[in-house]
């Protein structure tokens, strides 16, 4: 059964490469009209899982339901019904940008009449008709991204899985694919997101997955995610290393518990529950105690920062698969 309002379910996937467990009981829930974050390493199995669901990979175990069908039952239901932007980018380069699009448009079995109407509603929708005519190969990285975007939605997908879709790209023009992202999103799709880019997932995604060696580690809102290591946190950068046991002791005792302290950089720091009045008495114990620091300021963990603590290592390093 179904939970109503979830265009994609995945309940204990599994698949194995030999000794290799690529996924090791994968769990998914994505309420419709949504942008749903999947967060991991290279090789934790965020492509795995959406090659999986997109129909293109036969999983071990467990069970998988898109737009309302069954994976593994009613793939081509489910074909019918998404869309798929890779990591990387599948147009045709010696084709122009809405020869690219007719002839995706074609291949879904459109009529030309009907498919060269699509070619340009997308092309204005992604702010490429001023680019139209030329080649694939004249267009910028950001330009080749969104035409293969536009091409994954010619049938105007319940459910678009984007596999990294801004790997490479500058932040111009990943913003521009972003924007592209909402604009789907306020239309009705699904979109479920893998992506090694913290700030990406933090911009986009309502609920975020983290997966590490196949199998998601946690799950929650960007802002529940970065919870689970703390509240704020109050830091001060001393002028003199020599005050950093005394800016330690400071903020500690504003902070109810030890402070963490970076000799390098001169820096302490520490959690608190009310930012803005830990801050004030903060200053006013550190000017009573003669410390000068060079910079003071409470700040909220980062995505990053939740990603480290829950897998213990960065998005973009290798692990097993």
């Amino acid at each position: 059964m179904i939970p109503d309002g979830i265009a994609v379910l995945a309940e204990g996937l599994r698949k194995r490469y030999g000794a290799a467990e690529a996924l090791a009981g994968v769990d998914l829930s994505v309420p419709a009209g949504t942008v749903h974050g999947l967060l991991g390493p290279n090789g934790a199995g965020k492509t795995t899982t959406v090659r999986a669901l997109a129909t293109l990979l036969r999983f071990d175990a467990g069970r998988a339901h898109v737009a309302g069908f069954d994976v593994v039952e009613q793939p081509d239901e489910v074909r019918a019904r998404i869309g798929l932007t890779g990591q990387y980018a599948a147009v045709d380069e010696v084709l122009s940008g809405r020869q690219n699009l007719v002839m995706f448009g074609q291949l879904f079995h459109l009529g030309i009449r009907d498919a060269r109407r699509r070619a340009d509603e997308l092309l204005e929708q992604f702010d490429l008709t001023d680019a139209a005519g030329k080649s694939a190969a004249q267009y910028s990285g950001g330009m080749r991204r969104r035409l293969d975007l536009a091409a994954s939605l010619i049938l105007q997908p319940d459910v678009l899985f984007l596999d990294e879709p801004t790997t490479g790209l500058d932040p111009r023009s990943r913003n521009g694919v972003w924007d592209a992202v909402r604009a789907l999103v306020a239309d009705g799709t699904t979109v479920l997101l893998t992506t090694q880019y913290l700030e990406e997932a933090d911009h986009l995604a309502e609920r975020i997955s983290v997966i590490d060696t196949g199998r998601v580690v946690a799950e929650g809102t960007s802002d529940e995610l970065k919870s689970r290591i703390g509240g704020d946190r109050v830091e001060v950068v001393v002028r003199d290393g020599a005050d950093l046991a005394a800016a330690a002791e400071v903020v500690g005792s504003v902070a109810a518990s030890a402070a963490d302290v970076d000799p390098d950089t001169r820096r302490v720091s520490a959690s608190v529950r009310e930012r803005v009045t830990a801050l004030g008495e903060v200053v006013q114990r550190l000017r009573e105690a003669g410390v000068v620091v060079e910079d003071i300021g409470v700040r909220r963990p980062t995505l990053d920062e939740a990603f480290l603590y829950l897998t213990g290592h960065r998005t973009d390093q290798e692990v097993p698969a």
